[in-house]
């Protein structure tokens, strides 16, 4: 991961972007740029991953041209082999040094182009106008503001404009930026023709989707790990790779002290992959204790996704302190598209349909998030082979009739898909737990029972209905909020709402956001 940040006009740009940037230092550790422009500033923090050596560093500059990027442009290679035939000269090996002869020579054609998960920033000499632009899922973080004169500022993170703006507010993901206008380039969820093949025609292309959006993302100068849960979708990713790869891959695992559910099955996946792996054990305290920091580097008060964090950011603490891995590939992303366990009370194929594209477009704001910042503070890259632009534009045209689950499990034709010997039987059929829940259904009633004990029920009474937008809802909500409010004062509609089951389905009105208040939850977490 790196941070971004431009300031788009001439007044005192260099002093708030050095302010800014100084909130997310763990984003890019490595090296830390700011260019004055005299129509603006550009901001750059590293974390080196392609092209390790200095020259590639930014702002890449070309002809009077600037760009900053956090990103991976998968394919690069052939995109640098074509504009150097035409040409162009290149001084580093970093995967972004192709965006502004691609920009020059495309314009803001270039961003649907790109196969990637990317935010940047352009300026252009010309014009003496900012263009920015962000990936159509929004893997990559970035966010805009306004400051009190009226000049826009873009930056990775909500932290890097908290101190600069009045309104902080995500960039729409597929959009780019544009003479103050942001222009829809890329709707991941449009669906031109529905798939309606057999359905072994779309597991075999569901199988050979996913495993090129996991062999692209393995291609990395810097050391890779995997985050491995022992649940359906981390295991893929895991399996896939390790056929790809000649060297045992590194998994890490992590589990309460008490009852951790996923542990036995991480190891299970590793034993049968072969991987050098790794369990990271946590207590009750070791999460309480982390509770504000997590919702600090989150940006969220977001029930469902801190909860999910509290594992991971703690995972991901133990790999950056006693590893040398800097890129990770997650497994993100699987529910929205196959469908989890409350979309198992879809109504109907259009009402699933409909639901997906809702949570595809706004991932960004809930578990992309949640892997970007976990990984991210501690100064790691996230690669996420699920979000692979070509699979989920596929998976989104398949018919929903087959995403719907009549075959008595959930995620069937993902499932399906990888039938053989990727996994064991009783993996690759294994019902899911919610990661926040596989960590040990201990963890969320500790936070629970820490919140209740936090507030009186006259405390709770008074300070919830203080929150017009997102009200807290129970008191480990308004613990969560209040906390949120304490370092983003006011800045609420960065999320949307909470991430719950849909509430208008029947089965679904429930008051808690895991799987476990539902009634098909089963055997999902044992």
């Amino acid at each position: 991961m790196c941070t971004i940040m431009g300031y788009c006009g001439k007044s005192d740009g260099m002093k708030k972007v050095t302010e800014g940037l100084k909130a997310t230092v763990s984003r890019g550790p490595d090296d830390c740029r700011i260019i004055d422009l005299k129509d603006g500033v550009l901001g750059f923090q590293r974390l080196s991953i392609m092209g390790l050596t200095p020259d590639g560093m930014q702002p890449f500059e070309l002809n009077g041209n600037y760009v900053v990027c956090n990103g991976e442009i998968y394919g690069y290679s052939k995109i640098r082999s074509e504009l150097i035939s035409e040409g162009y000269s290149f001084k580093s090996g970093s995967d972004c040094e192709v965006l502004l002869p691609m920009y020059e020579k495309y314009g803001t054609d270039m961003f649907a182009m790109l196969d990637a998960e990317f935010a940047c920033i352009i300026y252009e000499r010309d014009t003496h106008k900012f263009i920015a632009a962000r990936d159509p899922i929004g893997i990559r973080p970035l966010y805009y503001g306004y400051d009190k004169d009226g000049t826009i500022i873009f930056a990775s993170e909500a932290k890097n404009l908290v101190k600069l703006c009045e309104k902080i507010m995500p960039f729409p993901p597929g959009h780019f930026y544009k003479d103050g206008e942001f222009i829809c380039y890329c709707d991941i969820t449009a669906v031109e023709n529905v798939i309606t093949d057999d359905l072994d025609t779309v597991c075999r292309n569901i199988h050979d989707k996913l495993v090129a959006g996991v062999e692209k993302r393995l291609t990395s100068d810097a050391k890779v790990g995997f985050l491995l849960s022992g649940g359906l979708d981390s295991s893929l990713v895991c399996a896939i790779a390790q056929r790809k790869l000649s060297e045992p891959i590194k998994t890490f695992a992590i589990g309460m002290n008490t009852d951790a559910i996923d542990l036995k099955y991480a190891k299970q996946v590793a034993d049968h992959i072969g991987s050098d792996h790794t369990e990271v054990i946590i207590t009750k305290d070791d999460v309480i204790s982390s509770l504000e920091d997590v919702i600090y580097l989150l940006g969220t008060y977001d029930i469902t996704t801190i909860r999910a964090s509290m594992g991971m950011y703690l995972l991901c603490k133990a790999i950056h302190e006693k590893t040398e891995i800097r890129v990770l590939l997650t497994g993100e992303i699987s529910d929205e598209l196959f469908g989890y366990k409350y979309t198992d009370f879809a109504p109907s194929a259009e009402e699933f349909q409909k639901e997906s594209v809702k949570r595809v477009h706004e991932l960004h704001m809930y578990d992309v998030l949640r892997a970007d910042r976990c990984i991210s503070v501690n100064s790691l890259e996230a690669r996420v082979p699920f979000g692979d632009l070509d699979f989920v534009k596929y998976v989104m045209a398949v018919d929903p009739e087959m995403k719907l689950n009549k075959y008595n499990k959930g995620k069937y034709l993902l499932r399906h898909a990888f039938e053989g010997d990727y996994l064991p039987h009783d993996i690759l059929y294994r019902e899911k737990a919610a990661f926040s829940d596989a960590v040990g259904h201990s963890m969320v009633d500790y936070i629970k029972e820490y919140a209740e004990n936090y507030y009186t029920d006259e405390e709770f009474a008074e300070k919830a209905p203080a929150y017009d937008h997102a009200r807290p809802f129970t008191k480990e909500s308004l613990l969560y909020r209040e906390i949120f409010e304490k370092y983003y004062p006011g800045q609420s509609e960065m999320i949307v709402d909470f991430w719950m089951p849909n509430k208008n389905w029947e089965g679904c009105n429930v008051n808690d956001p895991s799987a476990r208040v539902l009634s098909n939850y089963g055997e999902s977490g044992k």
